[in-house]
This record gives structure tokens, sequence and C-alpha cells, in this order.
């Protein structure tokens, strides 16, 4: 098919699979988030911890990209990385980010802000501990979003750095960690007919959660 304003114009879908009531979903929002999140593991969602998150460049440009979403608790929302990549340094210099959840196949969309934070030593080391070797390795070799020479200069590195631990446990560098993402806003998107979508927002004010409804 070729890609006209046209065609793109006329791609609709019109959702119908579930309502979002604010008598339906729970006081606290992660909580909430849990029941969706197991929801879209039992549909057999494809990574349905996959998220979109965007941080702020030094310029105050927009910067966003898909992580993992790696442990969630009554703190907040757990990814992990380079610490000296792009997005570690952003986060360092204004730490704050937006997460966005995207499960098509239930016509679901969950949005979070929040403040990010780097995950203890040892937290991050547990979990490192818990990766396959190989990925273990490759978090040492790749200087995470520097310019490098070649695909054969780094995989040359991931080969020498496996030569070199052979028999040995991969020890967690120290640029490689945990963030944080503490949500002080979530949104809670459910598609609906006629682009009459529901939206219930959480806010915490005063260390509360506020819920209300937000026209689509």
């Amino acid at each position: 098919m070729q890609i006209t304003s046209e065609a793109l114009q006329n791609m609709r879908q019109n959702y119908i699979n579930a309502t979002l009531n604010e008598a339906d979903v729970d006081e606290n929002p992660i909580v909430q988030f849990k029941k969706w999140f197991e929801h879209a593991i039992e549909s057999k969602v494809t990574e349905p911890n996959a998220m979109t998150l965007a941080t702020v460049t030094k310029t105050g440009k927009p910067d966003a990209r898909i992580v993992l979403l790696k442990g969630i608790d009554e703190n907040g929302f757990q990814f992990y990385t380079n610490y000296l990549s792009a997005k570690g340094k952003e986060l360092k210099k204004n730490p704050y980010a937006s997460l966005v959840f995207f499960w098509h196949d239930l016509e679901r969309q969950v949005r979070i802000e929040g403040t990010v934070t780097k995950l203890d030593k040892e937290t991050s080391e547990a979990y490192f501990k818990s990766r396959p070797r190989k990925s273990q390795i490759g978090a040492i070799a790749s200087p995470q979003s520097q310019v490098i020479e070649s695909r054969v200069m780094l995989e040359d590195k991931f080969n020498e750095l496996e030569t070199q631990n052979e028999g040995k446990e991969i020890v967690k560098p120290a640029h490689w960690g945990g963030f944080l993402v503490k949500p002080t806003r979530i949104e809670f998107w459910q598609g609906r007919r006629s682009r009459l979508h529901d939206r219930i927002n959480y806010e915490l004010v005063a260390n509360k959660w506020v819920k209300t409804r937000l026209a689509p």
C-alpha cells in the first residue's frame, strides 16, 4: 500500500472491548495498574512490560525510547540501564520522567508521570545476577549511546570479555543499575466507540491520590 496522507487519515479502528468506570477502579492507582498488568499477561499480550520512557535533554527537548518494566511495588516502577547512556545522563540532570504502556489487543493505555531516583546498589546487583550471562556481558561490552566504529568492533569486544571471564562470575559494572519512577500522576485510558474514550486520572495531592475523569 502506498503511504499517503489520505491513507493515513482513513486508518481507523472502533474500540469496543471494554469500559472503564470510576466505581470499578481501585482507589490506589498502583493496585489498579497491577490488575490491568495481570490481565495483559493472562491475555498473552506481547511483552506487556514494554513501556515508552520519555526524558528531557539538557536543551529541553523530549527524548523517548522503549524500555522494559522490571519491578513494581508501592513505591513505583523500576527499570535498568547504563547510567552513562543518554537517558541516564538526562535523568541525572533532570530527574523526572514519563512512562506509557499501550496494550493494543486490550485497547488500553496507561500514562505515568513521576520523579526518578536510582535504586540502591544491592537491588541493582541482585537483578544483574538474575540476568542471562550473555546479557551481563553485553551490559559491559556496550558503551550505550556512544558512537562506535562498527558492529564488528562491538562483537569483538563482547567475545573478548566472554573469553576473559570464562568460568568466572560476571560482576555488575558501577555504571549500570536501576531507576525508580515514583509516580505523581497515573492515567488509565480505555478505548471506546466513536472516540469517546474513558480516561480515569489519579493525581497525588498532599500524599493522597485524587481520582477524576478526563474528557477524551
